[in-house]
């Protein structure tokens, strides 16, 4: 990367800081960005990365300190891992929403020539129709589409673009399509500051790295000077380890036999290849086939249960309750649990709530806090609390890591494995490699179709990609040992 220390400056921030009441997100942060740098921001959920974002973009005025844009505001561009795409517009409809300079008679043949041409420079044979209604693209395309969009010309070119998790649905072909165009953009003067939990990304295109934690910044210096160790050892340790995972229990009798794949009792199954090839469709089929003749019924109804839970990926579309409290969000799966003659019992579902949140490390100190006052990371903490604190016997998983830190992720890698030694059944659908590669077994989706089924040794990021592009001749029969 191109970026100096000295020159040109984009955005500086001067001990900058943003407090909410008591709580102080941002606390002194002072940042400078250059034309030709690339910026690695890091740090767990709740470390003040989303504020930071939001000072720099507008939508926040500081409470303390500065932000300011020697070059003017044009140019400064922000993608969030929040989608903010009109799911009701078209493609090019949503390019137009963020640039008032399409007017007059012919500014639809305008929209779609410019969002279909910066698609093209990011994505290459993407193959999204610009005028597809956006609420028919996969999660993945439509992290397509707003990258896309944050790097179009809009009547100027960028220059800085904000990336906040911007591959967290995207498989690792099209997240690496990503990160080439984020260095030819920065090599060329362009400025990015890039938030992602995918330690590997951020040493692929940063030239410089700050580490937040409890809203201030703890180390900045070049990337060069970091290890992944270092970098975790600075990031810190917000939640108190899982105890180490149990030992792998053989799998029991078959629970899960449709859509070409089979699980067993107390296995993790995973489900990979490239995004969009069908795994989201076929997770949702299974499980509402398990859960959609369940009814509630009779003198024992508050004692009865679902026998499937979700963990969604796409919090906003099909997981967390946007209205409600961190509380009621948790504990909605198991209400009736501990309820007597239809009643809830409040100081159950507060105490396993208050559990929950010290177990899986959600970064708040009042459960009746709206949900959308923690972040994106911290939501996707409750929908995994949401779903563990249930009795389910099978827990069915789309890509649910989204925009969660790396010390979270092992934590929850560990409970995973001590809920499915205890019998629970696992369906995990991931876009990362490195998740995919914690499960028991994993198939291999391309088209639609299975494309093999890897265990044991065979389950590496070479055999899953040669099966994602490359249908094999026949599919291995492998039984789990």
């Amino acid at each position: 990367m191109s970026g100096t220390e000295t020159g040109p400056v984009v955005v500086e921030l001067t001990n900058a800081a943003k407090h909410f009441g008591p709580v102080r997100a941002l606390d002194g942060v002072s940042l400078r960005v250059h034309p030709g740098d690339c910026v690695g921001l890091v740090g767990h959920n709740g470390a003040g990365k989303s504020t930071l974002v939001n000072l720099v973009n507008g939508a926040l005025a500081p409470t303390g300190g500065s932000v300011t844009f020697p070059g003017g505001t044009d140019g400064v561009r922000a993608v969030f891992q929040e989608l903010s795409l009109c799911p009701n517009l078209t493609v090019a409809e949503n390019l137009r929403v963020s640039h008032p300079g399409l007017t007059g008679l012919r500014w639809r043949r305008a929209a779609r020539a410019e969002i279909g041409a910066s698609l093209d420079r990011v994505f290459p044979d993407h193959g999204i129709d610009v005028d597809a209604p956006v609420d028919t693209l996969s999660i993945a395309q439509r992290q397509m589409v707003e990258i896309a969009i944050g790097f179009a010309p809009r009547a100027g070119q960028a220059r800085l673009v904000i990336l906040d998790e911007p591959t967290s649905a995207l498989d690792a072909g099209i997240a690496e399509q990503l990160l080439a165009h984020v260095r030819r953009f920065c090599a060329a003067g362009g400025a990015v500051i890039f938030i992602s939990h995918m330690m590997g990304e951020i040493f692929s295109v940063a030239n410089r790295i700050v580490v937040l934690k409890d809203g201030r910044s703890v180390a900045e210096r070049p990337a060069a000077e970091f290890t992944r160790q270092g970098l975790v050892d600075a990031m810190g340790h917000v939640v108190t380890a899982a105890a180490a995972a149990a030992a792998r229990a053989a799998p029991g009798e078959i629970v899960i036999e449709a859509e070409g794949l089979n699980a067993r009792r107390g296995e993790i199954v995973g489900l990979s290849g490239l995004a969009g090839h069908g795994q989201a469709a076929a997770l949702a089929r299974i499980y509402l086939a398990r859960t959609s003749g369940w009814r509630t019924a009779g003198p024992s109804r508050s004692k009865q249960t679902a026998n499937a839970v979700f963990v969604a990926g796409d919090r906003g579309r099909d997981g967390v309750f946007p209205l409600w409290s961190i509380l009621r969000n948790v504990s909605i799966s198991v209400l009736g649990r501990d309820a007597r003659a239809g009643v809830v019992n409040r100081r159950a579902e507060r105490t396993l709530a208050e559990d929950w949140r010290r177990r899986i490390g959600i970064r708040t100190d009042n459960l009746d806090n709206p949900l959308l006052s923690l972040s994106g990371g911290n939501q996707q903490k409750v929908l995994f609390a949401r779903a563990l604190a249930s009795d389910a016997e099978v827990v069915i998983m789309d890509d649910p890591m989204r925009g969660v830190d790396v010390g979270t992720k092992q934590d929850v890698y560990a409970m995973i494995r001590a809920e499915a030694a205890k019998g629970r059944t696992f369906l995990w659908y991931s876009t990362e490699t490195e998740e995919v590669c914690q499960c028991d077994r994993v198939f291999v989706f391309r088209n639609g179709t299975i494309s093999a089924e890897l265990t044991g040794a065979d389950i590496t990021e070479e055999k899953i990609l040669e099966a994602s592009f490359e249908m094999q001749d026949a599919l291995p029969q492998v039984v789990p040992a």
